[in-house]
């Protein structure tokens, strides 16, 4: 059976109504994935292609957009099917008809993105571990968010990035930083809140009508300012975004170090994902935020 015919097949099973791909157009895809859009010249839909052996990794992207719609706060592509055919895997999703939104847009973006955040788990972390990127993401509930991010966040990073060879001042630092993790959440105990976890410019965008939606995403529940902190990264947020998330749900004093401390972690994920053009980057933040605590 081919791919296509096995995508069809679980297509069909899924929704109760017979799929045939009669049209397949290659998409642009991206770092990690290849993607695909199949038509029946009536229904259309999305789909993800990755090698078999990562099957787990659209599993616990399918999980995560069901978590995120479950809240029913921000919009996201709705989840089709998943699975495994000779060695590929794919995720199929809802396609949607995407557009370039106005100030509306942004603003709802921030509002919408604010009431995921009131979504709240009694734990930090999750019930499955997923990937950031391709790197993975280990999720183990924690009671202690400090240590949560000391080891599960900067620690794994640090050691992979030993791994991949870069470098004993990198090293140095990360002995110097991780015991003192808990110098930047003095009284700060955030809530263990919905996060989309991978929330750069190229995981959102508007749909037809302005509505936003968001899409790629990494979950798990943990401080809402990782995901604020993220969007500041790499920037492709609009000002009125900020605004209406402010607007919503106040940021706590603090943010503007505590953010350095989250985006370590994606500086890190790039360094072992694309290589020492992040090795700078990564030490310079190391050196900030240790002249925060010293």
């Amino acid at each position: 059976m081919s791919l296509w015919t096995s995508i069809a097949d679980n297509i069909s099973a899924t929704t109760g109504a017979p799929f045939h791909c009669r049209e397949q157009q290659a998409g642009s895809g991206g770092c990690i994935n290849i993607t695909s859009t199949v038509s029946d010249g009536e229904r259309s839909y999305f789909v993800k292609l990755n090698r078999a052996d990562l099957a787990d990794m659209f599993e616990a992207e399918a999980a995560g957009l069901t978590e995120i719609a479950a809240c029913g706060a921000i919009r996201v592509p709705e989840v089709i099917c998943s699975g495994v055919s000779a060695d590929q895997c794919y995720l199929v999703l809802e396609q949607l008809a995407l557009g370039r939104g106005d100030c509306r847009s942004h603003e709802r973006l921030g509002r919408d993105l604010a009431e995921m955040h009131r979504c709240y788990d009694d734990r930090y972390g999750w019930h499955r571990d997923n990937t950031i990127g391709s790197t993975p993401q280990h999720n183990q509930p924690s009671d202690d968010w400090s240590g949560f991010w000391r080891e599960q966040r900067l620690g794994f990073q640090l050691e992979l990035a030993a791994r991949n060879g870069h470098g004993r001042r990198l090293q140095q630092l990360g002995e110097q930083l991780l015991p003192n993790i808990e110098a930047f959440f003095a009284g700060h105990i955030p809530g263990a809140a919905l996060l989309h976890g991978d929330l750069w410019s190229g995981n959102y965008s508007f749909l037809s009508d302005g509505t936003p939606v968001i899409y790629d995403p990494a979950v798990y529940y943990g401080d809402r300012e990782t995901d604020l902190a993220m969007t500041e990264l790499f920037g492709g947020f609009d000002a009125r975004f900020y605004q209406a998330y402010e607007e919503t749900f106040p940021l706590e004093p603090g943010y503007a170090v505590r953010k350095k401390l989250y985006n370590l972690y994606h500086v890190l994920n790039h360094l072992n994902l694309f290589g020492g053009g992040y090795l700078g980057q990564a030490e310079s933040l190391m050196g900030q935020l240790l002249a925060e605590i010293h």
